[in-house]
């Protein structure tokens, strides 16, 4: 009916990798997107980051209905720079926050109708991947850490037929792969979260080298 409500905006945010991205799409289905090349600084960069997409869209931060945030694997300041930010405006907003795996967002960007069987793999530097396989869209398993030959392995017995993500080239896929924020997949998984969605939580691809005095993690 044309006096029904449109649906509330959703905001999503990735800064897991070499950038600070962020895409908003407003309750008429338009979508307004940031995607910054960024070795580190994501969490001072953030911010500013999402209040510029708020004002090219002509709205307030307390419009949002949804806030979804890439949770990883990825690199360990990044993702939890992105997963703090990103409860913090939710409990300022009122908005609900969804973490999304990393992974999830490039298997549904590679496979966005959800036929095929693939192996999703981050590179997670020093001869380690961490990956998952996707059926039809869903995850079989959780994601795992392994060395290459080991991920070869696991990708052999899979049955998929494709494989996607930074790790793609370490086991035969295209060696040409640009690792990216996968922004129009977040948009879509943080769309369709049900209410059992999670609430943002990192998965870093391995834990810090640093540790706090005491040995307590940061």
């Amino acid at each position: 009916m044309a006096n029904d409500p449109l649906p509330r905006p959703v905001l999503v945010i990735d800064t897991t990798g070499r950038w600070c991205a962020a895409a908003l799409r407003s309750g008429d289905g338009q979508v307004f997107q940031r995607d910054e090349a960024m070795e580190r600084g994501q969490a001072e960069r953030l911010a500013p980051l999402v209040a510029e997409l708020l004002a090219e869209a002509d709205l307030e931060a307390r419009a949002l209905g949804r806030i979804g945030v890439a949770t990883g694997p990825g690199s360990f300041a990044g993702t939890r720079a992105g997963t703090a930010f990103a409860r913090g405006l939710a409990v300022a907003t009122g908005a609900r926050a969804i973490g999304i795996s990393s992974l999830a967002a490039l298997a549904r960007e590679a496979d966005p109708e959800g036929t095929a069987t693939l192996f999703a793999a981050h590179d997670a530097r020093r001869g380690e991947l961490v990956w998952q396989v996707f059926e039809r869209g869903v995850a079989l398993g959780e994601p795992t850490r392994s060395d290459v030959d080991g991920a070869r392995d696991a990708l052999a017995g899979s049955g998929a037929a494709r494989v996607t993500g930074s790790g793609a080239p370490l086991l035969g896929g295209p060696a040409d792969w640009r690792d990216h924020a996968p922004l129009h997949a977040l948009l879509a998984l943080c769309g369709e979260a049900g209410r059992d969605a999670p609430l943002p939580s990192p998965h870093y691809a391995r834990p810090p080298d640093a540790a706090l005095p005491g040995g307590i993690m940061p």
